[in-house]
């Protein structure tokens, strides 16, 4: 139990060190369009993105399947730029009724790429997972807590931002639709550097 619990620490400090952000602006970007009122839709996201990446984690640790890290880490920023667009696209092509046949699509379009995206997520996991990893033989004890340290740090980030979300729209009265285009240009601003510095020359 203390092994575990060794590792889901090391899982939560992972996605939450600072000096590594590139999880922290995925997120960040993947929880901009809710609120705490479309808690099941974020919900259904991030299990999405949770299963995903757990599932690559998985197949990159036991080297079924086997990923070039240099393109893992070019196709991370990726992510995290494409996410960013979305809400600036469902943002300015909204449809007037959430009901609509448009957001039902636009939220399945969501489930896809975050399926996508996690699964990218999760081969760069592995690439830290490896490392630490390296020398032990039995590796399902470690998996669990580091993805459960993981997943544990994805939800304070998201409630963090649905959080600020609920501060400014209902505090400040900010436009939710605002503050989604501003954090999505801040977002993708922050990503730029990374895809140049990340491009597989």
């Amino acid at each position: 139990m203390e092994n575990i619990w060794f590792y889901i620490i090391l899982g939560l400090n992972h996605v939450l060190d600072l000096s590594a952000y590139d999880h922290i602006l995925f997120l960040v970007a993947l929880s901009l369009p809710f609120t705490f009122k479309s808690w099941k839709k974020i919900l259904v996201l991030v299990s999405v993105f949770t299963l995903a990446h757990c599932l690559s984690l998985g197949l990159s640790v036991y080297e079924i399947v086997v990923m070039d890290t240099g393109l893992i880490e070019f196709f991370i920023p990726i992510t995290i730029l494409f996410t960013a667009l979305l809400n600036l696209i469902f943002v300015f092509f909204k449809p007037e009724s959430p009901i609509d046949a448009n957001a039902i699509f636009g939220f399945i379009i969501s489930i896809l790429f975050t399926t996508f995206f996690g699964l990218i997520h999760g081969f760069g996991f592995s690439n830290y997972f490896k490392i630490l990893m390296s020398g032990e033989e039995e590796k399902l004890s470690p998996l669990l807590g580091f993805a459960a340290g993981i997943e544990l740090s994805q939800l304070l980030i998201i409630l963090a931002v649905l959080s600020l979300g609920y501060i400014l729209q209902s505090i400040f009265k900010l436009k939710q639709d605002f503050f989604i285009k501003i954090t999505s240009i801040l977002v993708i601003l922050i990503t730029i550097p990374m895809l140049v510095a990340t491009f597989p020359w």
